[in-house]
């Protein structure tokens, strides 16, 4: 993740959540009171976020140490403690739920993504994620995929041209809509075409499109669409592809496979913070 965009970010969410100041550990311990924090997995899973541990504390209180015990990527089993914190009881506690709410659901993205990856068992085809990710935090949805062995489709509408059936409708065709946005943009633009039956897909080749996507198309489909395209042109499957059907889409020969439940139906991996009072041990 970009170092300045992360510390906005987190700038952001804790003056969303602290405000003027947390009344409840403000008011019961001194500044000076010390404690020792442990950030704790209850369940297996593959980590993400981490950096945000130290971003946080380091934002709210410079003195706070932290340890991280685990890397992004990792694959942990429950009940165990991925990260240590030392400094003042107050930055502790504030800055806990900010932290928790990102690694939790970070965490939760990059298991969905392990999971995925292990049920598709096809080396040769890359699980990517879309725009389907919670307003304000694709930064963080999109680099938890990454976490978990995924890669990143575009990151919103500036990095890339997808035309889909809707810009089809408007323009009047996909030669029509490849033919204007090729005019428009300069060659480092890749365009995306978005297909459902043999005829678009025959059309996407012949408009040289840049990537051919089979919308909601079933294995066998894709399977036989994927032999009407050339190698130069690369190949996406996406819509209505789950965990409990993607391992039929093995071998059809398709190179990525985009699925919005990565983001938009993530489940947060458990994360907690179990504080002790005073020992840095």
């Amino acid at each position: 993740m970009n170092p300045i965009k992360l510390r906005k970010a987190l700038e952001t969410f804790l003056i969303e959540d602290i405000g003027d100041q947390d009344l409840t550990s403000d008011s019961i311990f001194p500044r000076e009171q010390l404690g020792t924090g442990l950030f704790i997995v209850k369940e297996a899973g593959v980590l993400s976020g981490l950096s945000i541990i130290k971003e946080t504390y380091h934002l709210l209180d410079s003195e706070v140490e932290v340890e991280l015990h685990f890397n992004d990527g990792d694959k942990i089993e429950k009940q165990t403690v991925i990260a240590k914190v030392y400094g003042s009881v107050r930055s502790i506690l504030s800055g806990e739920r900010v932290i928790l709410n990102l690694l939790q659901r970070m965490s939760g993205i990059a298991t969905m993504t392990n999971h995925c990856a292990e049920a598709l068992n096809d080396p040769s085809i890359s699980i990517c994620d879309t725009r389907k990710t919670m307003p304000g935090l694709r930064m963080f949805d999109k680099y938890a995929v990454t976490s978990g062995g995924g890669k990143n489709h575009r990151n919103g509408l500036y990095d890339g041209v997808m035309i889909k059936d809707n810009h089809i409708s408007y323009c009047g065709s996909i030669t029509q809509a490849v033919e204007k946005a090729r005019a428009a943009l300069g060659h480092m633009i890749k365009i995306e075409v978005e297909t459902e039956n043999k005829s678009e897909v025959l059309e996407a080749v012949d408009a040289e499109a840049d990537v051919i996507m089979f919308d909601n198309r079933s294995p066998e489909e894709v399977k036989e669409f994927v032999d009407l395209v050339p190698a130069s042109i690369v190949t996406e499957a996406s819509g209505g592809i789950t965990l409990a059907n993607l391992a039929t889409y093995a071998n059809t020969g398709v190179q990525y496979i985009s699925l919005g439940a990565l983001t938009h139906s993530v489940q947060a991996l458990d994360i907690s913070l179990q504080v002790n009072k005073g020992s840095k041990k």
